[in-house]
Formats: structure tokens, sequence, C-alpha cells
């Protein structure tokens, strides 16, 4: 295996910032698991990953009703430092990153929503500060204002309503059409 390309590495990234999962032995893999509903978005990170990884997506049983579609990849030299970088004692953190609008995208794809005209980023299994780091993220990367919004017990980014058309216009070119549903009328 090469070097990972841009697309690749975007996509680690954004999967990463959203609903990605990284486990690691001696090398790291990324694990790659959507409802699925979702899974044409599945096979499209696939397609992207297809040289990291040993067998296409599946379908699998999660707990009660829920049929998930996933796949991994094969343990990886190349996927390790993204797992040093984004892992602290077992749990996920925000490491500085280079966002790209693909990996803004793909961030968008997994966890993004939107209520009436603003936009939300469901952050919550970030600790304070890194959430905190992704709004400096957002605003030196690409000019996108946003604050914390408490979701119950806990805090998500919310992107301000003057920031929703550049976000729209920096993620466009990249949104897979089953998730133009996420952005307000």
């Amino acid at each position: 295996m090469g070097s990972l390309t841009e697309t690749q590495t975007s996509l680690i990234i954004g999967s990463l910032l959203g609903d990605g999962a990284m486990r690691c032995k001696a090398n790291a893999l990324l694990e790659i698991n959507h409802s699925f509903n979702q899974r044409t978005y599945v096979d499209w990170k696939y397609h992207i990953l297809a040289d990291l990884v040993g067998s296409p997506p599946k379908p699998r049983r999660g707990n009660g009703r829920r049929i998930a579609y996933r796949f991994t990849t094969l343990s990886s030299p190349q996927l390790t430092p993204y797992y040093r970088a984004f892992y602290r004692d077992g749990r996920k953190v925000v490491p500085y990153v280079s966002l790209t609008p693909l990996s803004l995208a793909v961030w968008f794809m997994d966890d993004g929503c939107k209520s009436y005209n603003a936009l939300y980023l469901n952050t919550q299994q970030f600790a304070l500060p890194d959430q905190r780091s992704l709004i400096q993220l957002l605003r030196r990367h690409f000019g996108i204002e946003s604050t914390l919004n408490r979701d119950k017990t806990y805090h998500r980014i919310r992107i301000a309503v003057s920031s929703v058309p550049r976000f729209r216009r920096i993620v466009d070119p990249h949104l897979r059409e089953e998730f133009t549903y996420k952005f307000p009328s």
C-alpha cells in the first residue's frame, strides 16, 4: 500500500470528527458504521478507501432492531498516526487537524443536522475544550461562525444562521444528494 491520497486523508479526518471509530493494537484500523438506510453513503466511503480494506461493507445486526451497514479497514501503519492523534486513553479527542471542504462535508454528513435556519454538528462525544477547538478551526479555516449550544446535558456546535450560506457553499461540491435534507429549505 502506498501513502494515503488527499481524498482519503480528508475522508478519514471527516469521519473521525463524525461517526468513524478506530482501534489499535500494533497498527490501527478504521471502522465505518452507519444505518443500513445509509448504505450508499457507506459504499461511497468504501470506494474511496478500498485499497485499505480487505472485504466490502456488510449489514450487521446491532442492539435491538437496528441494522447497521459497515466495514473496517485492515490494520495499517498508514492509519496509526490518526489513531495516535484522535485517541487519548481510549477516548476520542480533537487534535489540531487541517480541515478541507471534503472533510467538513463528511463530518456534516455523519453528524450534522438542521433546526429551523441553523445547522448543528453533533459533537457531544467531545470534551468542551475540544469543541471550542473545533469552533476555532471552523472560524480559522473557513470563516464560519459558530457557538456551543446546550443539548439537554451535553453541548454541540451550532453554526450561526449568518454562516449557513457560507457553510453550504463550502460543502456543496462534496455533499451527497441523500444528505441535502440536512439543510434548511
